[in-house]
């Protein structure tokens, strides 16, 4: 799901069989930033507005308006009897006119924005509507622009990192050597798997990058090869992706001698979303972390069911949004969808499985543990329904 990230600069202060989503318990912390939320009358409809990035003239950003508005209907279908008023408002994948959309959206009564998917028009949405108190669910992963009123949906490198950590550590592959690409995605990877791999208790046993083409990989390998003897890394931690590096990197590693399952392969980006990728021989015993895998299948089927085509893979973030401010509504009170509304403690649980949002914008998602054995993906640690037990 990760895709390279827009690095766009903060100029706010940084002050389920039926798959709806529901508050998991009742904790709703004191104070944090963010948005108060525009107060709600018992009973009123809720306006929200989703903001997606149609009219860019690229046919996978029409393609990806139409999922997110298509699993934003099915979540307000499933939540029966709550009253939402869905608006639809293209950005055209620009932050100027998200900015103006959002102000729009507001003005015509939005208490909460859904969206946009990029961060640089997440980012300008947030930064429109912050004096209006109004509080942007963006459906970016891009950990840069959360913050004030803006809370990120789209799974971090941060949260994965120190989930496939855990992991590790309890396998007793907790030594680990980061192996990261160049460039903006690859070194906040990097960086993700320092903190996550720390927190969890494993040991850093060296950082080597390459650049990210066939030549850079080719030269680098015999100096990862090295660090890795050299340093008995018990893991090795890739920032590599599935669509570029990761093939040929992990092959290489696998015919220098250094494979799974004496040392672990550990990746940060998901390995099964293209088919033929299973069959690849270096990803073989490999480790990676999805949402549950379970929940999400059951809506696929159902979304392919309604509207007669597979959702794109950000449809899920945009029922988890829709689903999570029902969840709330129903839950009552004056101000259901104020920032300490949006980050109670226990969370949601939705079409990806359980999540929270943090009061610095993030979020947290329980994910399943996978591998690749003999061509085919494999559950070794399935995804937490609640954060009670949960390690986090």
């Amino acid at each position: 799901m990760f895709s390279v990230f827009d690095r766009a600069r903060k100029t706010l202060g940084r002050a389920t069989a039926a798959l709806t989503a529901l508050i998991l318990a009742a904790c709703v912390p004191a104070g944090g930033p963010g948005g108060g939320g525009p107060s709600v009358r018992p009973g009123e409809t809720v306006q929200v507005a989703l903001l997606v990035p149609s009219g860019s003239g690229q046919a996978t950003d029409e393609f990806m308006a139409r999922s997110m508005q298509n699993a934003a209907r099915l979540a307000i279908s499933d939540l029966g009897g709550q009253r939402i008023d869905l608006r639809v408002y293209p950005t055209g994948a620009s932050p100027a006119m998200a900015s103006s959309q959002a102000i729009k959206a507001v003005d015509e009564g939005a208490k909460i924005i859904l969206g946009p998917l990029y961060a640089q028009e997440a980012n300008a949405a947030g930064v429109a509507v912050a004096s209006r108190g109004v509080n942007v669910l963006a459906l970016s992963n891009n950990a840069d622009i959360a913050g004030g009123n803006v809370f990120i949906l789209g799974p971090t490198f941060s949260n994965i990192a120190e989930q496939l950590a855990r992991y590790a550590v309890s396998q007793g592959k907790g030594r680990a050597l980061i192996v990261h690409g160049q460039g903006i995605a690859g070194e906040a990877g990097r960086d993700a798997l320092q903190a996550g791999i720390s927190r969890a208790g494993g040991d850093i046993a060296g950082i080597e990058g390459y650049e990210v083409s066939q030549n850079g990989i080719v030269a680098a390998t015999p100096r990862i090869v090295a660090r890795a003897r050299d340093t008995s890394a018990q893991s090795i931690f890739m920032t590599a992706n599935l669509d570029a590096d990761l093939p040929l990197l992990t092959q290489l590693l696998r015919d220098n001698g250094i494979a799974p399952p004496s040392t672990a392969f550990v990746g940060l980006g998901r390995w099964d979303t293209q088919t033929q990728a299973l069959t690849l021989p270096g990803l073989q015993g490999g480790w990676f972390a999805l949402p549950d895998p379970a929940l999400y299948n059951q809506f696929v089927a159902r979304y392919q069911a309604a509207y007669g085509e597979a959702p794109h893979a950000t449809a899920g973030l945009a029922y988890d949004g829709i689903a999570a401010i029902g969840a709330l509504l129903n839950r009552g009170g004056s101000n259901p969808l104020s920032a300490n509304a949006l980050t109670q403690g226990s969370g949601f649980a939705g079409v990806n499985g359980i999540f929270r949002l943090r009061r610095d914008g993030t979020n947290e998602r329980g994910l399943a543990i996978a591998t690749i054995r003999n061509n085919q993906m494999v559950i070794l640690e399935p995804a937490p329904r609640s954060f009670r037990g949960a390690g986090f």
